[in-house]
C-alpha cells in the first residue's frame, strides 16, 4: 500500500497531495486525538458534579475538583513520556492502539467510582493513555504524509479536537435536559457522561486491521539498528546539544500554553456555573431545577469555547504557514494573555457567553502551533519523544496549575463572607495566573524557525 505523494502542483491545497492510504492515516489519528479530547472535556465537565456525589457534605467540590485535576495532569505527563518513547522504539501505530485503549476504558471505569480515591485513580491511569497519543499521532502524521501537506494537516489534526470537545459539550446539555425533565436522577449526569467516554475503545479495531507504520520510520528503524543510533532514548534526546536545548525550550513553551488552559482556561466551568446559579436564584427559580439548568449552560459554555478553539487553530495553522512558527506564536501569546483575564474579569451572565470563544480561540490557538513547530525540531529517531518530552514534562509543573489556583484563590478570599466576594476572588486568582503566558513568549525568543525547513534528521 503507498504511501507516497500524488504529482501535484505544489501551489495546491494540502490536502490534493494525499493518497486514500494518507487520508486513512490522517482521519485514524485525527479520531483518536478527537476522541482523546472528547474523553478529557467529559471530565472537565463532569468534574465539579462528581466531585458532590463522592465527597461527604460540606466538602469543597471545587478544591477537591483541583486535585483531580491536578493527579489526571500528572497521569497525562506520565504516559506522555512513557509512550512518546515508546512509540519510537516499536512503532506509532502500535504504540497509538494501546494508549487509545487505555484512556477510553479507564474513563468509563470512572463512572463506577464510590468515592474520591478510587476516582482520582481511575484519573491518573485515564491521563496515562491521554498523555501518549498525542506525540503518536502527531509523529504519525508527521512521518506519513508528505512534507508540503505536514503543516496543513496537522493543524487540522489539532482543530478537529475541537470536535470532540463540542461532543462533549452537547453529551453535557442532554443529559442536563434528563436531569432537568427527571428522566434520570438529579446529580448522576456524570456517570453516564464518563460511560460515553468509554466508546472510543471500539477506535482500536479500525487501528489495529489496517493502520501500518510509517516507510519513514521503518526505514530510519534499520538503517539506525546498522549505525547504532538509539531510538526512543532520552540520554540521546538530553545528551546531545541540538536536541537537549529544544526540548527544553519547547517544554516551557508548553508549560505556558497548558498551564494556561488547564490550570486556567479550563475552569471556566466553575466560573459559569456559579454565575448561572445566581442569576437562576435571584429570578425564584426551584432549586430541583437549578441544577439541570447549570449543566446545560455549563455545557453550552463549552460548545462556544471549543467552536471559537476550532477556528483560532485554524487561524494559527494560516498564520503559521505565512508569517512562521514564531511570528504566529507570539501573536498567539498576547491574545491568550488579554483574552483570558478579559474573560475572567467581565463574564457576568447568558449575554457573555461569546467571551468563551474569544478565550477558546486564543488559548487552544497555541496548541495548533505545538502540534505543528514541535515534531519539526527532531529527527526520526527522537521524533515521538522529543514532542511528548515537550508537550507533556511541561505537565508535571503544569499539575501544580490546578493547586496554585486554589491557594492563590483562598489567600484572596480570606475573610470574605459573602458569596459575591468569593466569586470576586476566583475571577482575580484566574487572572493573576494568567501572566503564564509571557513564559511562552520568553522562551519562544531562543527558538529556531523552521518554516521552509525540512524536518532534521540524525
Amino acid at each position: 500500500m503507498s504511501q507516497s505523494a500524488l504529482p501535484l502542483d505544489d501551489n495546491a491545497p494540502w490536502y490534493k497531495h494525499l493518497t486514500s492510504y494518507h487520508w486513512f492515516v490522517f482521519i485514524v489519528a485525527s479520531l483518536a486525538w478527537l476522541f482523546d479530547c472528547l474523553d478529557q472535556q467529559l471530565f472537565l465537565l463532569a468534574r465539579n458534579s462528581a466531585m458532590k456525589a463522592l465527597l461527604p457534605e460540606g466538602s469543597d467540590a471545587i478544591k477537591y475538583g483541583g486535585y483531580a485535576t491536578s493527579i489526571f495532569v500528572a497521569g497525562w505527563a506520565t504516559g506522555g513520556l512513557i509512550f512518546g518513547s515508546v512509540g519510537d522504539r516499536i512503532g506509532r501505530a502500535k504504540t497509538l492502539t494501546l494508549t487509545v485503549l487505555i484512556y477510553s476504558v479507564c474513563t468509563g471505569l470512572s463512572a463506577f467510582s464510590k468515592g474520591w480515591v478510587d476516582f482520582a485513580t481511575y484519573r491518573f491511569m485515564t491521563g496515562l493513555g491521554v498523555g501518549g497519543v498525542f506525540g503518536l499521532a502527531v509523529a504519525l502524521v508527521a512521518d506519513t504524509l508528505p512534507d508540503r501537506s505536514r503543516t496543513g494537516a496537522l493543524g487540522t489534526l489539532q482543530a478537529l479536537s475541537a470536535v470532540g470537545n463540542v461532543t462533549a459539550g452537547l453529551v453535557s446539555m442532554y443529559m442536563g435536559s434528563l436531569e432537568s425533565s427527571k428522566a434520570i436522577e438529579p446529580g448522576t449526569a456524570w456517570k453516564y457522561m464518563f460511560l460515553v467516554g468509554a466508546l472510543p475503545a471500539f477506535l482500536c479495531v479500525f487501528i489495529q486491521i489496517r493502520l501500518k507504520e510509517p516507510e519513514k520510520w521503518v526505514r530510519a528503524r534499520e538503517a539506525g539498528k546498522a549505525a547504532g543510533v538509539k531510538f526512543g532514548s532520552y540520554s540521546a534526546l538530553l545528551g546531545d546539544v541540538r536536541w537537549r536545548k529544544n526540548a527544553l525550550l519547547g517544554m516551557l513553551l508548553c508549560v505556558a500554553g497548558v498551564i494556561g488552559l488547564w490550570g486556567i482556561g479550563f475552569f471556566s466551568p466553575e466560573l459559569v456555573g456559579d454565575v448561572i446559579q445566581r442569576s437562576l436564584e435571584a429570578k425564584g427559580v426551584a432549586a430541583d431545577k437549578i441544577v439541570g439548568e447549570k449543566t446545560f449552560w455549563i455545557g453550552v459554555n463549552s460548545i462556544v469555547q471549543n467552536i471559537g478553539a476550532f477556528f483560532g487553530m485554524l487561524l494559527f495553522t494560516k498564520f503559521a504557514q505565512s508569517l512562521g512558527r514564531k511570528k504566529a506564536f507570539a501573536w498567539a501569546y498576547v491574545a491568550a494573555l488579554v483574552s483570558t483575564v478579559g474573560y475572567f474579569q467581565l463574564f457576568n451572565g447568558r449575554g457573555d457567553i461569546w467571551m468563551s470563544a474569544i478565550m477558546g480561540g486564543c488559548q487552544l490557538a497555541l496548541f495548533a502551533g505545538f502540534a505543528i513547530y514541535l515534531p519539526e525540531l527532531f529527527p526520526t529517531s527522537l521524533r515521538s519523544t522529543g514532542t511528548s518530552f515537550c508537550y507533556n514534562v511541561g505537565r508535571f509543573v503544569a499539575a501544580s496549575g490546578p493547586f496554585t489556583l486554589g491557594s492563590l484563590q483562598a489567600a484572596l478570599k480570606a475573610g470574605a463572607t459573602t458569596p459575591e466576594a468569593k466569586l470576586e476572588a476566583f475571577r482575580n486568582a484566574c487572572s493573576y495566573m494568567s501572566v503564564i503566558f509571557v513564559i511562552g513568549l520568553i522562551a519562544l525568543m531562543f527558538m529556531p524557525e523552521t518554516k521552509g525547513r525540512p524536518m532534521p534528521e540524525d
